[in-house]
C-alpha cells in the first residue's frame, strides 16, 4: 500500500470512528472515488483495533472503576450504582455481536455500494438532527436503565450497514430517549469497546483462516502496524476534542456534513 493511501485511511478512521459520520463509509469511499485499490479487511481491522485501544486508554479510569464494581457484584454480591451501570452497558453492547456474526458475509457482499452509503448517510443524518432537536436531553449516564440499554444496543446493530455510523445511531437513540449530548456520547463510546473488539475479532478469524492472506502476511505487517498506530493516536485526540465540543454545541455541523456528503455521492452515482 502506498504511504499516502495508508496515512490518509488511518487518519480517516481515527477522526471518523467516534464522530457521527461513519468511519466505514469513509474507508470504503476513497477506493471508489480516488481509484485506490481497496485496502481490504486486514487493514480495516488494524485501524479499528487502533481506535478501540485509544478509546480504552481514554476511558481507562471509567473502565477500571466499572470493571471493579462489576467484579465485586459478581463475586461478592455487592451492588452499587457503578456495578449497575457496568451491567447495563454490557447489555447494550451485546445485541450487535450475534447479529454481526451471522450477517457479516451478507453485509459485506450486499451493502458496500456507494448507493447504500449515500442513502444511509442522508437518512441517518436527518434522524440525528431530529433527535438533537426533539430529545429532552436531561438524563445523565447514571440514569441508564434496562429498557434504554436494550434500545441503544438494538439500534447499534444498524451500524453494520455502511454509512449508518455506529456512534451516530447510538447517539441518536440516546438523545431520543432523553440523554444529554455528552452522556449520549459517553454511552456510545463505552459500548463501542466490546462492539468494535468483537467485530475486529471476527474479521481476524476470517483473515487468518485464509491461506492466501497468511502467505502474504510478511508483506503487509508494516502497513498494518502503521495503520494501527496512526488510527490510535488520531482517535485519542478526536475523542477529547469531540467531547469538549459537544458539551457546548449541537450536532448540526455533523448533520450538514452528512447531507452534503450524501448528496454528492448520489450525484456521483447517478452522473
Amino acid at each position: 500500500m502506498e504511504l499516502l493511501q495508508l496515512l490518509t485511511l488511518a487518519l480517516i478512521q481515527g477522526v471518523t470512528e467516534f464522530l457521527p459520520i461513519s468511519s466505514s463509509a469513509h474507508l470504503i469511499l476513497p477506493a471508489r472515488l480516488l481509484g485506490w485499490q481497496d485496502q481490504g479487511l486486514a487493514f480495516d481491522t488494524a485501524v479499528h483495533l487502533g481506535s478501540v485501544v485509544a478509546v480504552a486508554i481514554y476511558f481507562r479510569s471509567d473502565i477500571r472503576q466499572l470493571g471493579v464494581a462489576l467484579w465485586r457484584r459478581l463475586t461478592a454480591g455487592r451492588q452499587t450504582d457503578d456495578s449497575r451501570l457496568a451491567l447495563l452497558l454490557l447489555v447494550a453492547s451485546l445485541p450487535i455481536l450475534p447479529v454481526g456474526f451471522f450477517s457479516r458475509f451478507y453485509i459485506e457482499e450486499q451493502f458496500r455500494g456507494v448507493e447504500v452509503i449515500a442513502i444511509t448517510t442522508i437518512a441517518f443524518g436527518i434522524a440525528l438532527l431530529l433527535a438533537d432537536r426533539l430529545g429532552k436531553t436531561v438524563r445523565d449516564t447514571g440514569s441508564l436503565d434496562l429498557r434504554s440499554a436494550l434500545l441503544i444496543g438494538v439500534a447499534q446493530c444498524l451500524a453494520l450497514i455502511p454509512g449508518t455510523s455506529r456512534s451516530g445511531v447510538t447517539i441518536t437513540t440516546a438523545l431520543l430517549i432523553g440523554f444529554t449530548r455528552r452522556s449520549a456520547a459517553r454511552i456510545s463510546f463505552l459500548i463501542s469497546i466490546p462492539a468494535i473488539s468483537g467485530a475486529a475479532g471476527l474479521k481476524l478469524w476470517d483473515i487468518f483462516t485464509d491461506d492466501v492472506f497468511i502467505k502474504e502476511m510478511n508483506f503487509q505487517a508494516a502497513d498494518l502496524a502503521a495503520g494501527f498506530i496512526v488510527a490510535g493516536f488520531s482517535t485519542y485526540l478526536c475523542i477529547n476534542l469531540f467531547l469538549d465540543y459537544i458539551s457546548k454545541m449541537s450536532f448540526l455541523p455533523f448533520v450538514i456534513y452528512r447531507l452534503i456528503l450524501g448528496s454528492l455521492l448520489l450525484v456521483f452515482v447517478t452522473g
